[in-house]
């Protein structure tokens, strides 16, 4: 912040976020993904964000679309207890690689156990998801940014998240076999544009979630699943084709 910027309009340390990154690589090998959630996540501890982080690719997170794997033929399926810290969190931020013009492997397996959750429920008796805010970072040397991103947004909305507006950020350098993100001379950490929609995502990300935290998460009303199969319609009303 310079003497030129105003303050920010509140405060965001109560507010908890969890990155999760989709690299194929283990740790501690280097990971370009990592490079750019470092970019989000020092802006958001430097206003005292709690900020939790995953490599998912370090744990064993089984392949199937029910909340616990290990009594499915997956033995020691990770997810559970991973699943704990993506409820802990006001603000999810999936983050990965671009392989073939799409997101990695590894972030399909996350949001296919992110939507094996999805039917449980919070004690507002809405999906467990809502009241939370969803972001995305994508990064590779090949094209597909927006087409990574959109397919991760829309997962996230569908699931129960809130987007806030222009809710992720790339780089991609030059098209083709070329430099990554953290190699030296990429000219990844000093672009501009992507820096700032990064900035811009992350502060977006922390606004949204300051309002429904204060608000008390999404409103409880034409949401509530057990209201709907109890009667209540929320004032629906179905056409007479007669």
């Amino acid at each position: 912040m310079t003497d030129l910027e105003p303050p920010p309009p509140a405060r965001y340390d109560d507010l908890r976020a969890l990155f999760v990154n989709c690299t194929l690589k283990r740790s501690p090998e280097v990971s370009n993904t990592q490079g750019l959630v470092d970019v989000s996540r020092r802006i958001m501890t430097r206003h005292g964000v709690t900020v939790d982080q995953i490599r998912a690719v370090d744990h064993d997170i089984a392949t199937g679309v029910w909340p616990d794997m290990s009594d499915r033929g997956w033995p020691g399926d990770e997810w559970p207890a991973l699943y704990e810290r993506v409820m802990a969190a006001d603000i999810l931020v999936l983050a990965g690689p671009i392989w073939l013009g799409d997101n990695s492997s590894v972030l399909k397996r996350v949001v296919e156990r992110l939507y094996a959750c999805s039917s449980l429920l919070n004690d507002a008796g809405q999906y467990a998801y809502y009241g939370r805010v969803g972001g995305c970072l994508i990064t590779g040397n090949e094209d597909g940014v927006k087409h990574c991103a959109m397919n991760v947004l829309y997962s996230l909305q569908h699931l129960g998240y809130t987007i806030p507006p222009q809710a992720d950020a790339g780089w991609i350098g030059e098209v083709g076999p070329g430099a990554s993100y953290l190699d030296p001379g990429s000219g990844g950490p000093e672009n501009d544009f992507t820096n700032r929609n990064t900035t811009f995502m992350t502060w977006n990300l922390l606004h949204l979630a300051r309002l429904l935290k204060d608000a008390g998460g999404m409103p409880a009303y034409g949401n509530q699943r057990a209201g709907w199969d109890a009667g209540c319609r929320y004032d629906f009303e179905n056409p007479d084709y007669r």
